[in-house]
């Protein structure tokens, strides 16, 4: 009975020791598998922009077409089909044979493959051409402190203290710490705190940045000269104290 005791000792531990070994080589496997299965799930919005944040600017980005645009569409096979359409207040182009179809926002190339699609019924693989004849010149804004606040067509390249010169320059009672807004997306203007003293003065000069359409300039008061209009200077006490 020892010697049988003895045996079944032995084939226990023997089946033991093969379930572990069993356990970690499963376990094992599991760990190396997991990252392969994370890596290709992914979530169904990945990519997907949200108005809770910004969307990243495009480096040269193509120009959108706005309501009173006026464009020129040519058909270089159907000559007879161009024509010269207006975007409507409400984003919508009227097309010869075609009814209409919205466009506010597109870019020149999106505008193209959509008049294509408005024409695949009665055309075959259109050729479409279009021209932007008239559109919403770049312009920036300068309000605040300076002598011409306004909006101004944005010509040519141009910076910050550059713009405030076209606006006929600081007047007397401006601050030189001005406040630059930029519109990122439509939800979002990021906006840029920037020292024009310094950059006048030749510090800093690598803050006095560029121009972009759309962008406007708020020049404030100084902290003293908008400290005054609640103090009565015109009283002899104030002026002249006279101390008992």
């Amino acid at each position: 009975m020892v010697k049988i005791s003895k045996k079944i000792r032995v084939c226990m531990m023997g089946l033991a020791i093969a379930l572990l070994s069993a356990a970690a080589t499963t376990s094992a496997q599991t760990r190396q598998a997991a990252p392969l299965t994370v890596a290709t799930t992914q979530p169904a919005d990945v990519g997907q922009p949200t108005s809770d944040t910004p969307a990243l600017q495009q480096r040269n980005p193509r120009y959108r077409v706005m309501r009173d645009d006026v464009l020129t569409v040519s058909f270089p096979l159907s000559p007879e089909l161009g024509q010269k359409v207006t975007i409507q207040p409400d984003g919508y182009i009227n097309l010869q044979n075609a009814g209409s179809i919205y466009v506010q926002g597109m870019t020149v190339p999106e505008l193209v493959q959509a008049l294509k699609r408005a024409y695949a019924n009665i055309l075959h693989e259109p050729i479409i051409d279009v021209d932007l004849t008239d559109f919403q010149k770049p312009f920036f804004a300068v309000s605040g402190q300076v002598t011409k606040p306004g909006q101004y067509d944005l010509r040519a390249d141009i910076t910050v203290s550059e713009a405030i010169a076209v606006a006929g320059g600081f007047l007397p009672t401006a601050k030189t710490q001005i406040l630059l807004y930029h519109r990122v997306s439509t939800n979002w203007v990021e906006v840029k705190k920037l020292k024009l003293n310094d950059i006048l003065h030749g510090k800093n000069v690598e803050e006095d940045v560029q121009m972009q359409p759309g962008d406007m300039i708020f020049v404030p008061e100084k902290l003293i000269t908008n400290f005054r209009k609640y103090v009565p200077y015109s009283f002899g006490l104030y002026s002249n104290p006279v101390f008992p």
